[in-house]
C-alpha cells in the first residue's frame, strides 16, 4: 500500500490494523476462516504469493472438528506450502538479479537504499504490466490480512480462556467471555500496530514469532497429536529446552553471545555466526524433550512415586505408561472398547424403569 498509494508507511499500517481489527471483531472465528478461503483464492490466482501468507496453522489445526482431520491438514497443508514457496523465490531471484537503472525505480537498486524489506512490491510494481501490479499487490494485503486476523484471534481466545476463564473470573458466564475476547482483540491490534513504531523494526518481531512457532509451539502440536503419552509436564520441560538452547546458542539480533559452539561456528566481523542448523536441532531437541518428561511424569505418578496430590495435570487419572505410539492407535482401540460396551449395554434388559 506504502509502495502502490505513496503514502507513509506508519499511515499504512494502521489502516490495514483498523480493517483487521474490525471485521475479526465482527465476526471472530467465522470472519478469520471465511476471509482466509477468500484471501487464499487471491493469493492462489495471483501469482501464487501464498509463500508470503503464513497462515496461523495451529488455529487451524485446534479448530478442527477430529484428530484425524486435524492430521490431514498437517499432511496437505505441508504439499501446498512446498507449492506457494516457488514464486516468491523466482521473484526475489528476478530483484536481485535486476539492472534497475533501466526501470522507472532507477539507481540505486533496493537493496542499497534500506528498502529490501518492500523489495517485493517494489518488483510488482516496477517489473510487471499495471494490471499484474494491481493483482499481486492485492495478494499481498490478503496474505497479511490472514495472517494478522488469526494472531490477533489467537491471542485474545488464549487470554480468555486460559488466564480470565480460569483465574481471574471463573464464573464469568459465555457472554462475558465473548465480551472479553471483543476486547481483547482491540487491545492486541492496538498494542501490535504501536509495536512497529519502535526502531527496532517490526522484523525483530516476525523473526522471533518464527522462532517461537518452530522451536516451541510445533514440537507441542506435534506431540499432541501424534503421540498419547505426552501430558502437560513434558509440554513445560519442552519449553523450558527450547528457550535453554535459545539462549546458549547466541541471537545475533537480540545481542546473545553464544555458549555452545556448534559445529560450523565462525567469527565474522566480531559477531559469532552459528553455520549448523541450530533451530532445527533445538527442535528435535524439544519434541524429544517433551516426550522424555512426559514418560518420565506418567510412570512417576501412576507408580506411586510421587504423591497424587502434586499431579496439578492429572496424569494419574489417564491411562498407565505405554511405550510411545501414534495416537491413532489409541484412537482406535477406544472406539472398539466404546463399541463393545455399546452392545453389551444394549443386550441387557431395562431394569427399575419408572413410568
Amino acid at each position: 500500500m506504502s509502495v502502490v498509494l505513496d503514502l507513509p508507511f506508519t499511515v499504512c499500517i494502521w489502516i490495514s490494523a483498523t480493517i483487521v481489527i474490525t471485521y475479526t471483531l465482527l465476526g471472530g472465528l467465522y470472519s478469520v476462516a471465511y476471509t482466509d478461503v477468500i484471501q487464499l483464492v487471491l493469493i492462489f490466482s495471483g501469482l501464487g504469493l501464498g509463500g508470503l501468507g503464513y497462515q496461523a496453522f495451529h488455529q487451524r489445526i485446534l479448530s478442527a472438528s477430529s484428530t484425524a482431520s486435524a492430521k490431514r491438514c498437517c499432511f496437505v497443508a505441508a504439499l501446498f506450502i512446498l507449492v506457494f514457496a516457488v514464486p516468491p523465490i523466482l521473484l526475489g531471484a528476478a530483484a536481485a538479479s535486476t539492472d534497475w537503472n533501466q526501470t522507472t525505480y532507477g539507481s540505486p537498486s533496493p537493496y542499497e537504499r534500506g528498502e529490501a524489506a518492500m523489495v517485493l512490491p517494489i518488483t510488482l510494481q516496477h517489473l510487471t504490466p499495471s494490471f499484474v501490479s494491481i493483482v499481486g499487490i492485492g495478494c499481498i494485503a490478503a496474505a497479511v490480512m490472514s495472517s494478522a486476523d488469526s494472531a490477533l484471534l489467537s491471542a485474545a481466545s488464549v487470554f480468555t480462556n486460559n488466564i480470565y476463564k480460569i483465574i481471574l473470573r471463573p464464573q464469568a458466564s459465555d457472554r462475558e467471555n465473548q465480551r472479553v475476547v471483543q476486547l481483547s482483540v482491540v487491545v492486541v491490534g492496538v498494542v501490535g500496530t504501536s509495536l512497529t513504531m519502535l526502531d527496532s523494526g517490526i522484523m525483530t518481531f516476525l523473526f522471533l514469532s518464527a522462532e517461537v512457532g518452530y522451536n516451541i509451539i510445533l514440537p507441542e502440536l506435534v506431540c499432541a497429536l501424534f503421540f498419547n503419552i505426552s501430558n502437560g509436564y513434558g509440554a513445560i520441560m519442552g519449553i523450558l529446552v527450547a528457550l535453554m538452547l535459545k539462549l546458549l546458542s547466541g541471537d545475533p539480533l537480540l545481542g546473545l553471545e553464544p555458549v555452545i559452539y556448534f559445529p560450523g561456528c565462525t567469527l565474522e566481523d566480531g559477531v559469532y555466526v552459528q553455520y549448523a542448523p541450530v533451530k532445527t536441532i533445538s527442535m528435535l531437541s524439544t519434541i524429544a524433550a517433551i516426550l522424555l518428561f512426559s514418560y518420565l511424569a506418567s510412570v512417576l505418578f501412576n507408580k506411586g512415586v510421587l504423591p497424587e496430590k502434586w499431579d496439578v495435570f492429572k496424569v494419574k487419572a489417564q491411562h498407565s505408561p505405554v511405550p510411545l505410539s501414534p495416537v491413532g492407535g489409541a484412537i482406535e482401540e477406544e472406539n472398539k472398547w466404546i463399541t463393545h460396551m455399546s452392545k453389551t449395554e444394549s443386550s441387557q434388559p431395562m431394569r427399575n424403569v419408572k413410568h
